[in-house]
Parts: C-alpha cells; sequence; structure tokens
C-alpha cells in the first residue's frame, strides 16, 4: 500500500515536471517570434508617429498664426516722415528817411542895440572859435557909459569929503564940542557915500562889459551856413532873426524815426548806411549813437540819432538822405512745409517725435504763410522732428516708427 502510494506521488511529480518544460518550451517559442521579443519598442515607436503627426499638423499653422501676429503688431504701429524746421526768411533791411543836421548849430544873435558898423565872414566861411565875425556901434551905450563914469567920479568925491568930515567929527568928540549922535551921523555918511562909489563902478563895470557884445565873436569853430546883416543895419536886443548861423560840420547827425515793430532792435552802436539821392551808388558808414527811449504817442515811431563822419563835405546840413538799417529787424522765425500742420479746437497744432519715438503734439502761432511754407512764431525749436502729413489720430504718446524721407 505504501509502494503503491510512492508510486503514485513520483508520477504526479513527473507531470508536474513535463508541464513546467512544455510551459519553458512555448515561452520560448513566443520569444523567438521576430518583434515579439521587445514590446516597448512598440510603444515608442508609437509615440514618435504620434509626435510627427502632430508636427506636420500644428507647426505650420502656429507658425503661420505669428506670421499674422508679427504682421498685425507692425501694421499697427504708425510709419511717420518727419523734417526740421527751416531758418525763415529774414525780412529786407529797414530803409527809412533821415534829416542830416550839424553835429553842433548855434544861432548867434546880438546882445547889444546898434548899428553894423562892419562883418568880416560871410556863409560859407570856415571861422575858429573867437574869432571876429561883426563889429556894432553903440552910441546909446556909449552914452551909458560916459554917464557911468561921471557918476562914479561924483561918488568917489562925496565919498572923499565924507570921510574927512567924519574923521573931523572924530576930533572934535574927544574934546566934547560935539556930542555922540552927531559924529556917529557924519561916520554913517561917510560909510553910505562909500557905498554909493562901490554902485557906481559897478554899474561902469556892467556897461564896459555888456560893450564888449558890440564885436560879434565865433563860439565855436566851425562854417557859417547863415548871414542876416548888413552894413549899416539896425540892430535890436531880443530880435528874433539871428545874424549869423554857425555850424559844425566835419561830423554830422542823422535824425531817423522807426517804426514801433522795429523799435526794440535799434541798440547803441548798430551800424548803419547812409545813401544820398545826389550821390547815387555810394554809401557812407554810421552808427546810432542815442535813441529818444519812448514812443513818439503822435507818430508811434521811435527817435534815432545817428552820427558820421564828414570830412570831405559831402552831407549837407538840412538835406534827405535814405538810412538802411541792415540789422534793426526782428529774428527771422523758423519755417515748416503746410502740410504738417493740423488744426485742432485749441488752434493749429504739428506732431513731433519725441527722442523716444513717441508723438508729442505741439500748439504754435502761425506767422506768414508762403504757400508751401509756413512761419511759425512760435512752439518749435530748431531741433524738433515734425510729422509731414500727420493723420488725424495722432495722439501724444503714441508709438511710431520714423522714416527717411524719400
Amino acid at each position: 500500500m505504501q509502494s503503491h502510494t510512492n508510486r503514485v506521488t513520483l508520477e504526479k511529480l513527473d507531470a508536474e515536471r513535463m508541464h513546467d518544460s512544455a510551459r519553458s518550451a512555448s515561452a520560448s517559442e513566443v520569444t523567438s517570434v521576430p518583434g515579439l521579443r521587445h514590446p516597448k519598442r512598440w510603444a515608442v515607436g508609437a509615440c514618435l508617429l504620434v509626435g510627427v503627426g502632430l508636427a506636420v499638423g500644428f507647426v505650420p499653422k502656429w507658425a503661420a498664426h505669428r506670421r499674422v501676429a508679427e504682421q498685425t503688431q507692425q501694421l499697427a504701429v504708425s510709419h511717420v516722415i518727419v523734417v526740421h524746421p527751416a531758418a525763415g526768411i529774414a525780412p529786407p533791411p529797414l530803409t527809412l528817411s533821415g534829416e542830416i543836421r550839424p553835429l553842433t548849430e548855434a544861432a548867434i544873435s546880438a546882445r547889444v542895440s546898434g548899428y553894423v558898423a562892419g562883418w568880416h565872414a560871410d556863409i560859407g566861411a570856415r571861422v575858429e572859435a573867437g574869432q571876429l565875425l561883426a563889429e556894432l556901434e553903440t552910441p546909446d551905450l556909449d552914452r551909458e557909459e560916459s554917464q557911468a563914469k561921471a557918476e562914479l567920479q561924483q561918488a568917489e568925491a562925496a565919498a572923499q569929503l565924507a570921510r574927512a568930515t567924519a574923521m573931523r567929527w572924530s576930533e572934535m568928540l574927544k574934546s566934547r564940542t560935539v556930542s555922540s549922535q552927531e559924529a556917529d551921523e557924519k561916520s554913517g555918511d561917510a560909510q553910505f557915500k562909500l557905498a554909493a562909489v562901490d554902485a557906481a563902478r559897478s554899474k561902469l563895470q556892467r556897461l564896459q562889459e555888456v560893450k564888449k557884445f558890440a564885436q560879434i565873436t565865433a563860439p565855436f569853430a566851425g562854417t557859417i551856413i547863415e548871414r542876416k546883416l548888413d552894413l549899416g543895419q539896425l540892430v535890436n536886443v531880443g530880435a528874433e532873426r539871428p545874424l549869423f548861423r554857425l555850424a559844425q560840420t566835419e561830423k554830422v547827425r542823422v535824425f531817423v524815426r522807426v517804426p514801433q515793430s522795429n523799435a526794440r532792435t535799434v541798440v547803441l552802436q548798430q551800424k548803419a548806411e547812409i545813401v544820398l539821392p545826389e550821390i547815387p551808388g555810394k554809401s557812407f558808414e554810421a552808427h546810432v549813437v542815442r535813441t529818444a527811449g519812448a514812443i513818439d504817442p503822435v507818430s508811434r515811431t521811435l527817435l534815432v540819432e545817428l552820427e558820421s563822419d564828414n570830412p570831405h563835405g559831402e552831407f549837407m546840413a538840412g538835406s534827405y538822405a535814405q538810412v538802411r538799417l541792415s540789422d534793426a529787424h526782428p529774428k527771422a522765425p523758423f519755417t515748416i512745409p503746410s502740410n504738417t500742420l493740423l488744426f485742432r479746437s485749441q488752434g493749429p497744432i504739428v506732431a513731433t517725435v519725441t527722442a523716444g519715438n513717441q508723438i508729442a503734439l505741439c500748439s504754435v502761432t502761425l506767422g506768414r504763410d508762403f504757400g508751401a511754407n509756413v512761419e511759425i512764431l512760435s512752439g518749435l525749436l530748431p531741433e524738433s522732428q515734425v510729422v509731414i502729413n500727420p493723420a488725424d489720430s495722432l495722439s501724444d504718446g503714441l508709438q511710431v516708427v520714423v522714416e527717411t524721407k524719400p
């Protein structure tokens, strides 16, 4: 019985060994089939196929979308062409009418009344300071002088007598033969007579000084430009008409009236040119020496005085001249093309580009219109970049791209 049991057990063990061997053989056959040895490779290959499919289908669409986005962004940024303000058209030199006058001019009249005994200088004559021009006969003044001399002699004689009398009464007062009151009266009378002598002497000296004016002399060196006396002519003191008119013409003064719009452009020592109509093609240099400093309320002009040398006598006092003030004009404003202007409710404006390529709108003040260009009086700088043909949609801070003007 036990042997039977052992045999059964051995048979079971053999059966199990055979089953294990068969299973191992089948497994070895399965692994020996191509493509079935590494199953992970199938997964990798499947992933690669899926990736290639996605790349072929998605990448072109993504690239196209990106290109569209870039183009949209580029189109959203405005491209502008800019110009710089140009130098304005300078106005022509200011030319005004001027009046030529001598540097110094004096009307010589008589200080005493009398008759012309003779004259020694005629019009156009060059005279020196103190030179005798004319002589007057003054009979009335001569009689007054003789009378003053006689009065002086009388006063001196009376004073001498009064002084001697006062001395005698003073001696008599010591011996008490006269009273002090009487002595004082004689002393006072002597002093009164001495004062009368001084008055008479002063009157004579005054007449003698006045008589010197019977000889009319030149107060300064110059040229006689007018003579209004003749031999035997009666000359009265205070006459309206002077006897001579003397002028210095080696240097002349020129007076012009500058309009109010140009008044502030005239400065001292500013150079000018003088043109005489009788000497065409020739100009003379002058310079500003002074101005009135105020506008004439009637003519609304500024009186300006210039000086010019006249060594050869080209300038004639009282003549008319053209004065050209080359520097007496306002600073020329900027000009910009007319197609750079925008007109908004606040007035004319221009679009400028800042250093960061951003738009800045600037209000400007317009000047003269030249058609293609227009003057800008204020609101721009020489280095400003002004946009040509600006769009109405431009606003402050808008980013732009500056293009080169073709």
